[in-house]
């Protein structure tokens, strides 16, 4: 297969809007309120990158690093987390809001709600957020992992006290054997996912997820740096990015900022959807065998992919050195620049905008989101260094080097 860049530009206004009322603010402060109610919750760091910016020609460019979450690595949990609350909060009759984390984690609601199994299928951040989640709250987890998964990854999981194993099938399929042993053991399905008649749990997943994106509105505000001109958002199923983007969509509006959707080429099932362009979605099949495990899903989630088509101004397929660039480029950072340990699911942003800014093959990319020296740009590194014997091998070794 060839390594290359595919992108597909859109115009403003050229798609039927999307609702983005489970993207309010008023949302998002409701998952984070619940959010900070767990054990050692503060909000992640927000790094400015001066040098980075300067490097590439941009005002300023931010990087939202969860690394920091919970000790877990990542910011999967949020989402996980948020959807299992909302379930047995439902358990005991109550609206999220009414209840908390540390009502959940009761004798009294334990009680009235039983033994719960959450099933889910993950490479390892969504099963490990689960996983913590489930344990904490004296509940029961199973966890279904691709083939090529880290066994670092597996061990964190078995950490938390689930029945955790690693498959020998893809993503998707893990995704379909979960819900058929949700139906058959009466386990609860938890998957940032939608499909048809699954809908409620990935919805609650993805305001959770809006925490982060709820933590950088406040942070920017206390900055005064002004809100983000551009989004550079990477997709596995596009939950997150759905969350991101839907957020800053229903805060801002028309001035929302100009926004990239980014995936691995082997997993481009959102880029797949958005070119074609037909109102279907299009699916990704195979191994899927990219460096960022945690973007290689091949079917798109419905409620994602409505806010995604109606409000991204572009999506692009990469190749897996963009990643393993971004990973070397925040861990070696310009000048005074603060570093930031990102796997290869949370640097392909960095990756890209340094592509953008730099790669003439890119140069009508780079026009078409109007990309100069005024441009205020946001990163979310999703993850650190989960997989960290991978990690070395990229940021030490020089795996999969720039190719352009």
């Amino acid at each position: 297969m060839e390594e290359k860049f595919e992108y597909v530009l859109r115009t403003r206004g050229s798609h039927e809007p999307a609702d983005v009322n489970i993207a309010s603010l008023e949302e998002a402060k409701k998952a984070q309120e619940f959010s900070s109610g767990f054990p050692g919750y503060e909000f992640t760091p927000l790094r400015k990158l001066d040098g980075f910016a300067e490097a590439l020609g941009v005002g300023s460019v931010f990087v939202k690093d969860e690394s920091f979450r919970f000790g877990l690595n990542a910011f999967k949990v949020l989402g996980g987390g948020y959807a299992i609350g909302n379930y047995l909060a439902g358990k005991l009759g109550k609206d999220i809001g009414e209840t908390s984390f540390a009502e959940l984690t009761s004798d009294e609601a334990r009680a009235k709600i039983g033994d719960v199994t959450f099933v889910t299928a993950t490479d390892g951040n969504h099963g490990r957020g689960v996983a913590w989640m489930a344990n904490r709250l004296r509940q029961h987890s199973v966890i279904y992992m691709p083939k090529g998964s880290a066994e670092e990854r597996l061990r964190n999981i078995l950490k938390e006290n689930a029945d955790a194993t690693i498959t020998d099938m893809n993503y998707d399929e893990c995704v379909h054997l979960a819900d058929k042993n949700a139906h058959e053991y009466g386990w609860v399905l938890t998957q940032d996912t939608a499909f048809e008649g699954y809908e409620q749990i990935p919805t609650w997943i993805l305001q959770g997820y809006m925490t982060l994106a709820y933590e950088c509105y406040k942070q920017l505000l206390a900055s005064g740096e002004g809100m983000p001109t551009h989004l550079i958002l990477q997709a596995g199923v596009g939950s997150f990015a759905s969350a991101v983007l839907g957020f800053f969509t229903a805060v801002l509006g028309e001035n929302r900022p100009k926004t990239v959707i980014v995936e691995p080429e082997k997993a481009a099932c959102v880029f797949k959807s958005a070119k074609a362009d037909d109102g279907r979605l299009h699916f990704v099949t195979g191994d899927m065998d990219t460096i960022m495990a945690g973007l290689a899903c091949g079917e798109p989630s419905t409620i994602s992919f409505k806010i995604l088509n109606a409000y991204a101004d572009a999506f692009v397929s990469c190749p897996d050195w963009v990643s393993a660039d971004g990973m070397r480029i925040l861990g070696n950072p310009a000048g005074s620049d603060p570093k930031v340990v990102s796997g290869e699911s949370g640097a392909v942003g960095a990756g890209l905008i340094s592509e953008i800014m730099r790669n003439p093959v890119l140069r009508e990319l780079k026009e078409h989101l109007g990309l100069d020296e005024h441009s205020r740009v946001l990163l979310i590194s999703t993850e650190g260094d989960t997989d960290k014997e991978n990690y070395r091998r990229i940021v030490w070794d020089g795996a999969w080097p720039r190719k352009a």
